[in-house]
């Protein structure tokens, strides 16, 4: 045996059930000594929710019947008046907790009304159901596969506080530039002896190896938790901005398992980094004056194992019509379906001139300045994609991508021409030309006006629902994009305070 085989260590096995059938995960549950399960679902802003039963509450019956809950207390769902709601667990999700301590089988569950026994129409796994049912349906093709690019940012200390005569926030990180490697981090979450001189220089934080890149163990043990969670990771790097931003990618999968997978993911990176004592975020701008966090969403559509993206005689990019026009179809309804893809307000301190920000509404083949990038890597025609690169890790990501999959459908049935391809970079263009290319909404406001007005792509096949649409704009506005406006900026003070 060599020295290598004898050092090397295996990755870790799966941890998820072999038979994902209702009481095949009842027996491998109880074999493997787990004592409690945890039922997850997603509330309408895209954060997990949970509670914790324990094993002997378990029966194949729960997958049927389900667990009750108040629904009532659950942002964006329902009334008090009307809040029992019950949990149905997908035996499919069951895998071992890759973060609690005591044994604990997790299930990702789809929400029921208890007394119609119907589906939710503001759960929004069910709202992915459909989606993908509707593609089916449709003709068109019956798979759409999705790979999203998942960027966040890891910091040392985190600080923040608001009331009505205060507001701040402090991030502070080994790797940034701000940090001289005489002050350093604050004492008190800084490594005891760590040296501050190695860290990234604006700009050239994509790819670094150690010791500027300090982040290493910490997102390979990321990595390893994925893995046993049964996420099939392809890589990890440092991202290009300063402060420890990374970006872990997972392989392509379907619409909904890959919208679990995110939700799994963030849990994932979210504790890992919380053990290891960092704090991190999906915020896609945490930081002034450099590049944000996004959600770049490879997209594709296939039917009997066969890519439909790919043609071979095509002239430009072998792209396949059905392609062209799934772009057409993003282009079109990109205003109104950002509503769902970048539905926060910090969305819009990352999509600005500048960074990388793929604000301009074109497509092109490796260009990564347009909004759509048709990645050029491989000739397989498996390969054949887009990428679509404006939506961030704000979203919800069942929500986001059946709004994606609903323009990409529509822009196949009607036949939508996008706008030519543009090879140049759009930055350097001059301003004639840069004049031509329509530029991505600039506000949180801006794309609920337009879903406001433009959403009947999404109410076809009854995937997204009147009352689903209409109540993630009153709630986006009222809860978040007033709540933003009626707060006096910090860098208000510096403007305007000795007027």
């Amino acid at each position: 045996m060599s020295v290598v085989e004898e050092v090397a260590s295996p990755l870790p096995a799966a941890r998820t059930c072999p038979d994902p059938t209702p009481q095949g995960v009842v027996n491998w549950a109880r074999s493997n000594g787990l004592v409690m399960v945890d039922l997850k679902f997603i509330d309408l802003p895209g954060q997990w929710q949970h509670f914790t039963v324990p094993i002997n509450e378990l029966s194949a019956g729960v997958f049927k019947n389900g667990l009750g809950f108040d629904g009532s207390s659950i942002r964006g769902w329902q009334k008090i008046n009307e809040s029992d709601m019950l949990v149905i667990p997908d035996p499919t999700t069951a895998v071992i907790d890759p973060v609690y301590k005591v044994p604990t089988l997790s299930l990702v569950c789809d929400i029921v009304d208890p007394v119609t026994k119907q589906p939710y129409s503001r759960d929004p796994r069910y709202v992915g159901r459909k989606a993908e049912a509707f593609l089916r349906s449709s003709g068109l093709a019956d798979t759409a596969y999705f790979g999203p690019e998942c960027e966040f940012y890891l910091f040392n200390d985190v600080r923040f506080h608001q009331d009505m005569r205060s507001g701040y926030y402090f991030l502070d990180s080994e790797e940034g530039i701000w940090n001289s490697g005489q002050g350093g981090v604050t004492p008190a979450t800084s490594p005891a002896g760590r040296n501050l001189a190695y860290r990234p220089r604006s700009k050239e934080g994509y790819f670094p190896v150690a010791p500027v890149d300090r982040l290493q163990d910490i997102r390979s043990n990321m990595v390893l938790k994925m893995i046993e969670c049964g996420i099939t990771v392809e890589a990890q790097h440092h991202e290009v901005a300063t402060g420890g931003q990374c970006e872990i990618d997972m392989r392509f999968d379907t619409l909904v398992k890959m919208a679990d997978n995110v939700m799994m993911y963030k849990y994932i990176i979210k504790n890992v980094a919380f053990e290891s004592g960092y704090a991190a975020t999906f915020m896609p701008k945490p930081l002034y004056g450099d590049n944000g966090s996004g959600m770049h969403t490879h997209q594709s559509l296939w039917t009997d194992g066969k890519p439909l993206f790919y043609d071979a005689n095509a002239e430009y990019a072998q792209m396949s019509d059905m392609m062209r026009w799934y772009i057409g179809g993003l282009l079109k309804h990109c205003p109104s379906l950002l509503a769902f893809a970048a539905p926060s307000t910090n969305s819009y301190r990352r999509l600005v001139p500048g960074y990388e920000a793929p604000i301009n509404l074109v497509y092109s083949a490796r260009n990564r300045s347009a909004c759509i990038r048709i990645p050029m890597l491989s000739d397989n025609p498996a390969a054949r994609r887009l990428e679509f690169r404006i939506p961030d890790p704000t979203c919800n990501p069942y929500l986001s991508f059946a709004a994606c999959l609903m323009a990409g459908i529509d822009g196949i049935m009607n036949k939508i021409e996008p706008p030519a391809p543009v090879d140049k970079d759009i930055y350097d263009l001059e301003p004639e030309e840069a004049a031509k290319i329509q530029s991505a909404p600039g506000s949180l406001g801006e794309v609920l006006d337009a879903l406001e007005h433009d959403h009947d792509y999404l109410l076809r096949g009854g995937v997204f629902t009147k009352d689903l649409i209409e109540h993630w704009i009153e709630y986006k506005r009222t809860r978040e994009l007033e709540q933003v406006a009626l707060r006096p900026h910090p860098y208000e003070f510096h403007l305007y305070f000795d007027c």
